[in-house]
Parts: C-alpha cells; sequence; structure tokens
C-alpha cells in the first residue's frame, strides 16, 4: 500500500515561488516517492479536488486568491552515475532535485552537455516539460527518456526522447498532453571530458583564441546571469521574477522580411524549418519600454527587459496588468503576439 501522506491546509504558496506573488492553498502535500505522488492524486480524486503539480515555483504566477483545490510539491530525490559506451555517462536524476545543483555536479565530474544551462533556477522535474534552454543549448539535447505518471491511466511510464515532441519551449508535457503527465525523474546521456558548447556571442567573445576548461564556461554563464539578475540573490530585487517571462518568438521568413521592410534591420536567430527568432527583449523595448519601467508594484527589471519583477509587495493583478500592457504594446506597434513563459494558476 502507498504511505500515508502528510496534508496541510490553507498552506501560502507565495513563499514557494521565485515571483513571490498568490494566495493559499486549500491542501497541499510534498511527496518524496511515486508511492507518496498516487497517494496523493488518490486523494485528490477521492475528494473532486483540482490538481496543480509545483516543482522550483520559478515558472509560475499564482492567483492572489490562491489555489481552491490540491497543491503536490515534487520532492522526489536521487541521482545515479551509469558508465556506457566510450565516453558516454548515463545520468538519472530524482524530478526534485534542484536543477543548478545537478548542473555543477555534472561540471565538477567533467561531463559536458548542461553546462550552459548553469544558474538556471528550478527542479530538473520542470526541465523537459518547457524544453529549457539558454546560451545556445537546451536541455533536449541530453535528455534520454523522461519517468512520469501517467494521470490517464494510472501507470508508472518512461518516455524516449523521441516521444516527447521537443522543440523551442515546447514539449508534450505542455503542449498536446497538458496536465496528463507528471514527471518524476529524468536520464541525461552526457559526455565525459567533451568540448563545452560556445553558441552565444557574448561567451565566444569572452573565450576568443582559447578553448576553455568546463568550469571557466559554467562559471562564465552564472556571471552573465548574475549581471542580468537572473540568478536568485534574496537581496536583489530584481530576481523576484519568473525568469524571462515572454518567449522570443518564431516567425515565418516573409514575416521577417515584411518587418525589415517597415522597420529596417533588427536582430534576429535562425530557427526551425527555415523560420526567423526575433528577440522578444529587442521587441520590449522598441515597443516604449526600458529597463526599470514601473507599473504601480510591479515592473521590469533594470538589469534585463524581458524578466517582469515584483518590486516588493507586488499582487498577481499588477503582474498581469504589466503583462498586457507589454504584450499590447508590441502587438500594435510589430503585429508580434508575445508568448508568455510562466503557467498560470488559479485565475
Amino acid at each position: 500500500m502507498p504511505p500515508a501522506i502528510k496534508l496541510r491546509s490553507n498552506t501560502p504558496l507565495a513563499p514557494l515561488t521565485t515571483l513571490k506573488v498568490g494566495g493559499a492553498a486549500r491542501y497541499f502535500v510534498e511527496v518524496s516517492s511515486e508511492d507518496e505522488l498516487i497517494k496523493a492524486l488518490g486523494f485528490a480524486k477521492e475528494n473532486d479536488l483540482n490538481l496543480f503539480i509545483l516543482g522550483g515555483g520559478s515558472n509560475v504566477v499564482i492567483s492572489d486568491s490562491g489555489f481552491d483545490g490540491l497543491v503536490v510539491k515534487i520532492a522526489i530525490k536521487g541521482m545515479i552515475e551509469t558508465a556506457r559506451e566510450g565516453k558516454r555517462v548515463e545520468l538519472s536524476v530524482g524530478a526534485g532535485e534542484d536543477w543548478d545543483s545537478f548542473v555543477a555536479f555534472a561540471v565538477d565530474r567533467g561531463l559536458t552537455g548542461v553546462e550552459c544551462l548553469s544558474g538556471i533556477p528550478g527542479l530538473v522535474g520542470g526541465t523537459p516539460i518547457q524544453n529549457v534552454g539558454a546560451y545556445g543549448q537546451e536541455v533536449s539535447e541530453t535528455i534520454v527518456s523522461v519517468r512520469c505518471l501517467d494521470r490517464l491511466s494510472g501507470a508508472i511510464i518512461e518516455m524516449a526522447n523521441a516521444d516527447c515532441s521537443f522543440s523551442y519551449r515546447k514539449s508534450i508535457f505542455n503542449s498536446t498532453h497538458r496536465d496528463r503527465y507528471i514527471v518524476t525523474n529524468v536520464k541525461f546521456e552526457l559526455i565525459r571530458d567533451g568540448v563545452p558548447k560556445l553558441a552565444y556571442t557574448e561567451l565566444i567573445e569572452r573565450f576568443l583564441g582559447r578553448d576553455p576548461k568546463l568550469s571557466e564556461v559554467r562559471e562564465a554563464i552564472l556571471a552573465i546571469r548574475r549581471s542580468k539578475s537572473m540568478v536568485i540573490d534574496p537581496a536583489d530585487v530584481n530576481s523576484r521574477s519568473a525568469g524571462s517571462f515572454f518567449k522570443n518568438p518564431v516567425i515565418s521568413a516573409a514575416e521577417f522580411r515584411e518587418l525589415i521592410s517597415q522597420f529596417g534591420d533588427m536582430p534576429n536567430y535562425p530557427a526551425d524549418n527555415e523560420k526567423v527568432k526575433i528577440p522578444a527583449a529587442w521587441l520590449i523595448e522598441k515597443a516604449g519600454f526600458v529597463k526599470g519601467f514601473k507599473l504601480r508594484r510591479a515592473g521590469i527589471s533594470t538589469n534585463h527587459t524581458l524578466a517582469i519583477v515584483n518590486n516588493g509587495d507586488a499582487g498577481s493583478n499588477d503582474i498581469i496588468e504589466l503583462k498586457e500592457l507589454i504584450k499590447n504594446s508590441v502587438s500594435s506597434k510589430f503585429g508580434i503576439v508575445l508568448e508568455p513563459e510562466p503557467i498560470f494558476i488559479g485565475f
């Protein structure tokens, strides 16, 4: 039989998120095993409760009214390292492990593949859902499989990389089968003593003329993220955010040519299927929003245009109002609808 779970009532959720907004959960439980997760889902089903799975809280905006249901926080730990053929190494990691601690673990052992994802807040289980990426690297490049609970069948299954439908900031977990699967473990394949990935312009320029060590690439990424307040620091109000609030829009080549004809040259990057990716931060700035912009108790980071921040005592409505203002302004000027990255809960 699954073990008993420790339910709590009327639990504040804001402290469990990086944005620090939101009300309380009607019921809350932290699970440290798949058996406890199954038990928690059983409780929700028996009591006809809405369910929300909470990881590191770094990619959510929770309503001030809270969540009228059961919030399950994933705390499944564990990390198993297995040598494979040649220099390949497989790491099986619990969904509740801290993501950056895992990256540090890999870098300390000379394992390449996730170094450019240093400093990203949140838990390992959240990374395949959004196909987390930064500085030219995506988590899907190293994922072998994702173990999860299928809420439809009630079974624990393992999905191969190809079954996850990974694309830019998307996967089967946040698109076609949103809310069906709950990630419990992720397997990665990394390369021992491989070459660190240098695809980001600032990294390339920083190490121009030499081949950096893996640890140097990690430290450079952390330094860049700190300069943009994208590393969680309780003393830095700019890090009281959900990270990059908007995805970089991907448009067709024809749409890009039309924009160029109207606005002149603009920064861009190649995307899949001969499409073009435009930096959302550039669009936001050109729509009239500068770093440090404030709207009531919410604002834009003084270090990074792409981050909406809680300036101290913001409510979720402040965050939403600023999000809509930015989104509508960019749409009006460029005809591009920005898509937010965070998940919105309880609205």
